[in-house]
């Protein structure tokens, strides 16, 4: 007589979704993208996000505070004044950064109390994106961060709410969500990042790929002049002479908030919701 299998040599078999190995393997790499849209997607539907007001700029820049800590120690040093001083010089756009978030923030708390219009979002790290949330958690309101996974040490931001701190591998959904929610945009001075975000919403926005009027605002000009000469596109002929127009620039925390208050008032207030 055939002896009956022993079900004890069987390893119960994993569902697909269940499998790490396969999830993180080249075969499922459709998965996670989509993993990274609806996740987030999810999410803001829990805390009835609508749409967002969000700051770039560098990860490097320091606040006042730290910034004359270490012009102090470099004075000390005898070495790296040059650099210190440029940071202390540049700490201005992280306090410019902090005052804007929280004004924006304390306006859109006044519209609806019951939805939450306007939040206030970042990249989750360092510099201007730490100096706009706590801008926004002092006035009492969640904020989001997007951080992104790259070789450089992990950042801890303690001011993004727990609630809205996502964290994604591609950089492309990463920008996804910075574009899909935005009503307005504030960009600090920034390097490689910052400017590939700019770029991209410039050509969403000159191609009518972005249909939304939103009201995109560099803060700085002499930052922002010397490192792009938008003369020179226009001169060569390789930009319309009005795509300049699609921006603002300014160095006025008062004249950033009411460029951008007011074109949310205009173009966003009866439209909640994302959208492109």
């Amino acid at each position: 007589m055939e002896k009956a299998p022993d079900t004890k040599q069987f390893r119960r078999r994993d569902k697909a979704y269940e499998d790490v190995r396969f999830l993180e393997s080249k075969d499922a790499r459709a998965l996670r993208m989509l993993a990274e849209y609806l996740e987030p997607l999810s999410r803001f539907k829990r805390y009835g996000v609508r749409d967002t007001i969000v700051f770039m700029g560098s990860a490097r820049l320091m606040s006042r505070e730290a910034a004359e800590a270490a012009l102090a120690h470099a004075k000390e040093a005898g070495s790296g004044l040059a650099a210190a001083r440029t940071a202390l010089e540049l700490s201005n756009y992280y306090e410019a950064a902090r005052e804007l978030a929280h004004r924006l923030t304390s306006w859109s708390k006044k519209l609806d109390r019951n939805e939450r219009r306007f939040v206030v979002c970042t990249g989750g790290g360092p510099g201007i994106m730490e100096a706009a949330t706590p801008g926004a958690s002092e006035a009492r309101r969640l904020n989001i961060g997007l951080t992104i996974s790259i070789p450089n040490d992990e950042f801890d931001n303690s001011y993004v709410s727990r609630e809205l701190r996502f964290h994604f591998h591609y950089f492309f959904m990463r920008k996804f969500w910075f574009v899909y929610l935005a009503k307005a945009v504030v960009l600090f001075p920034g390097g490689f990042g910052t400017l590939d975000e700019f770029f991209e919403m410039l050509t969403l926005v000159q191609t009518r790929k972005m249909k939304k009027r939103m009201p995109i605002v560099l803060f700085g000009s002499k930052y922002w002049s010397d490192v792009l000469n938008f003369d020179a596109l226009v001169k060569y002929g390789t930009i319309s002479g009005g795509d300049p127009d699609l921006f603002h620039r300014t160095d006025s925390v008062d004249e950033a908030y009411n460029i951008i208050t007011q074109g949310l008032t205009e173009n966003a207030l009866g439209s909640p919701g994302a959208e492109l």
